[in-house]
């Protein structure tokens, strides 16, 4: 199949900078509000909802956490209503970032996005300056040690299933399909038994930037991790090739 798409290198992955489970846990509850407010709370007929609930469990998030999330969602009273927003930018040498949030106060989350691409010499731009720059793609990473399927067998499944492109590196699989083909694809591989890593429509880079003046390296750090800090954003995407 085609080269890969550093699937490593996709995104911030917010995971790695979180002190706690606590905090994932708080983004994927959003995650599932938001679509139990747009779909429903039945998974069943809310493919959305289905695909938030496999990523949290990958992300080992318990089924009474989950359920929780989905009950507190549903009901009138107590539910925080969340907004999505998506904010572009430019960090050092003109690095691409996409942000995506759910905020219930846009003032407050477009103030503390903008003060952290400032901190790293970087600015927010207008939507669409480089989400051109990106491809949305559904993603899903399986790690090659809990997968007991051959590779060849594992690629014809995901590809019969409707999956675009299938790559392999030293210790793991992905397999890459257009958005709409993703909650098929994903749940083809769950009722085969495929472990996922990662499950997800994402942001992938058409090109890479690569930064060596260590100034460059220390800014866009700096707005990663504060980007990082900050609960109402989501996910991170950019085109840095660490």
């Amino acid at each position: 199949m085609s080269g890969h798409s550093k699937f490593a290198n996709i995104k911030h992955k917010k995971e790695k900078n979180d002190a706690t489970k606590g905090k994932i846990f708080t983004r994927l509850g959003r995650e599932i509000a938001v679509a139990v407010k747009e779909g429903g709370p039945d998974p069943n007929n809310n493919n959305k909802l289905k695909d938030i609930v496999a990523k949290a469990k990958a992300n080992n998030m318990p089924n009474d956490t989950i359920d929780r999330s989905i009950k507190k969602a549903a009901g009138e009273g107590n539910a925080v209503n969340y907004e999505f927003v998506t904010y572009e930018g430019y960090g050092p040498s003109g690095t691409a970032i996409i942000v995506e949030a759910l905020t219930d106060n846009k003032n407050r989350t477009a103030a503390n996005v903008r003060n952290a691409f400032t901190k790293g010499n970087g600015s927010v731009g207008t939507q669409g300056c480089v989400s051109y720059m990106f491809d949305q793609k559904g993603q899903i990473i399986i790690d090659k040690e809990e997968c007991d399927m051959a590779s060849d067998d594992l690629m014809m499944l995901a590809l019969d299933a409707g999956a675009s492109d299938f790559n392999e590196e030293d210790d793991s699989f992905e397999v890459l399909t257009e958005p709409d083909d993703f909650s098929v694809v994903r749940e083809t591989l769950e009722k085969a038994g495929v472990p996922m890593m990662q499950a997800e429509v994402t942001m992938i880079p058409q090109t890479w930037v690569e930064l060596s003046d260590e100034t460059d390296l220390k800014n866009i750090n700096r707005t990663l991790d504060l980007l990082d800090e900050d609960d109402d954003v989501q996910q991170v995407y950019h085109n840095w090739d660490e």
